[in-house]
């Protein structure tokens, strides 16, 4: 039994383990803090990469944030809270999860330095969430406007997004990224919408990452089922079945009896005939190309051969729904109901073989809404490495389209924003004014890491920096990482999306709260049922998994 401060009786199970007060505060940051540094270093085009190899001897190279996190093996709570910051903006908006975990490890970092000069964590809190809504701010005044039209922009967008990672061949991958998104891109009003659902990644091992390319249409990594079937079909009819193209068996108990040959003979007949009434209902229909999402009878196969269609099965839904958003098709439920009017169309739909296995391409179609990017990298870890890249530079593309709104990278926005959160924090007075300028120099940490991993003094480059943007035209000044040299980011055309920065924000800026408003650690039984404790017992939360 232990008698907490406010003299309140609190009975905990016998051996259990708890840390209390300061000394929890301070293994909660160091934990986040290890896992932001972790990170650290893969930030910007000179960024690091990380080897992960797990206990099976299976091995990751990536300098991708949220990947690294994911694959290391974090049992404490607080890095878990960590790894969940990177996941939230991957999904969010698919770039910037280094960005995120940094500022929410620099944020822990500064705050420390103000626990240990007494300020409580609910001031720092308080004054946490003041510069986190005015940064979002800043960055809003701060971010220009685009269009759909400003392809250029995108295709920078991409690069900038890329940059660090599929150096060989990052241009070319950049401009299939920017095409995909805006081919997919659907104007409603005044916004633009893209579903990143609507472009499909396929990677294949083999060629170099330059060999990478858009289709114009929908790859399935399937092959045509009937080696006496074409591999080429020219202005394809396309029809999406659901249903499958076979004598299914009988959902109940059923017995048949035959007694004798002509029995067993005709109800072969019976079926190769309900299989070859199928086959005609397809032909019917004008279709010369059948996709289906469940099996084909090696009968069902003989008979389309024969009609010259081709087929294709055990196609995934996601496939066959980005089928049609490509060819304009309607996916039919029933062979029977299947007519001209829901077939798709494609300019032509052919097998080809890459790296040593069939895919199908149907390619050609008019105005797609879904289309695919066939990935190609020279081994498995450049393949998958240029793979995060492009889901990273679609996410990026993609939230700039959505938002319509675009900032200079280098670390040029957040020396800006630092530099007027600043000027902010002598408004706010009182203990908090400290917790904004903490804010302010935790975004500092961005521009400083740049130049860190560029090779160049930190120290130096930062208060240069502070000085170029304390004057008015400075506000685009960023870290050339290649020169190794302050310049102007706008000139150099280093644009990342204003989501990116405003999800980083939020999300570093809310697990720093969170982290700092947990006082007490306590390592619990694994019952359903926590510990007992009387009326009038420990105050706080203490939901905290160990």
């Amino acid at each position: 039994m232990a008698q907490d401060m406010n003299q309140q009786m609190v009975f905990l199970p016998e051996g259990t383990k708890r840390t209390r007060g300061r000394d929890a505060q301070r293994i909660n940051i160091l934990i986040a803090r290890a896992v932001a540094n972790a990170v650290k270093s893969t930030l910007g085009p000179k960024g690091m990469d990380k080897m992960i190899v797990d206990d099976l001897g299976d091995v990751i190279i990536s300098n991708d944030g949220a990947t690294i996190l994911s694959e290391m093996s974090i049992e404490h709570p607080a890095g878990k809270m960590m790894v969940e910051v990177a996941k939230t903006q991957d999904a969010e908006v698919g770039d910037g999860t280094t960005t995120a975990v940094i500022i929410a490890g620099g944020l822990l970092e500064k705050a420390e330095k103000l626990l240990n000069d007494e300020i409580h964590p609910s001031i720092i809190i308080k004054g946490y969430r003041l510069a986190a809504v005015k940064a979002k701010e800043l960055y809003t005044d701060i971010a220009e406007e685009i269009s759909i039209k400003d392809s250029q922009v995108m295709r920078q967008i991409a690069i900038t997004s890329m940059a660090g990672r599929s150096a060989e061949g990052a241009d070319e991958l950049a401009e299939l990224v920017m095409k995909a998104v805006m081919q997919v891109a659907v104007e409603e009003g005044n916004k633009v919408v893209v579903d990143l659902d609507n472009i499909k990644v396929e990677k294949k091992v083999g060629g170099s990452i330059k060999d990478s390319q858009l289709v114009q249409g929908i790859v399935i990594d399937k092959e045509i089922v009937h080696s006496g079937m074409p591999r080429v079909v020219e202005n394809a009819k396309i029809a999406l079945v659901d249903a499958a193209m076979e004598i299914k068996s009988p959902e109940t108990d059923t017995k048949v009896q035959i007694s004798d040959p002509e029995q067993l003979q005709a109800f072969l007949d019976q079926e190769e005939s309900i299989l070859k009434k199928m086959v005609e209902t397809v032909k019917k229909s004008g279709a010369n190309v059948v996709i289906c999402q469940k099996g084909i009878d090696d009968i069902a196969q003989h008979y389309l051969a024969k009609e010259g269609i081709v087929a294709v099965r055990r196609v995934k839904k996601s496939d066959m729904d980005a089928i049609a958003k490509a060819t304009g098709a309607k996916v039919a439920s029933r062979i029977k109901d299947l007519t001209a009017e829901d077939l798709g169309k494609s300019k032509i739909v052919r097998e080809k073989k890459v790296a040593g296995d069939n895919m199908v391409f149907i390619e050609g179609c008019k105005n797609p809404k879904s289309v695919s990017l066939l990935v190609r990298g020279g081994s498995e870890h450049v393949m998958d490495e240029a793979e995060r890249a492009v889901h990273d530079a679609v996410g990026a593309v993609a939230s700039a389209l959505n938002d319509g709104k675009i900032l200079y990278g280098g670390g040029s926005c957040e020396a800006e924003v630092a530099s007027k959160l600043r000027d902010y924090a002598k408004t706010v007075g009182g203990r908090e004014q400290l917790a904004v300028e903490a804010f302010a120099e935790a975004l500092e940490i961005i521009p400083r890491t740049l130049a860190e991993t560029a090779g160049m003094d930190s120290i130096d480059t930062l208060v240069a920096l502070r000085s170029r943007h304390s004057a008015k035209d400075g506000k685009t000044i960023g870290v050339n990482v290649y020169t190794a040299k302050l310049d102007d980011m706008k000139k150099n055309k280093v644009i990342e999306p204003l989501k990116v920065k405003t999800q980083a924000i939020t999300s570093g800026s809310e697990v720093a709260e969170m982290l700092l408003r947990i006082d007490d650690i306590i390592a619990g039984s694994g019952k359903s049922k926590g510990p007992q404790m009387p009326p009038g017992g420990m105050g706080g939360d203490m939901g905290m998994d160990m």
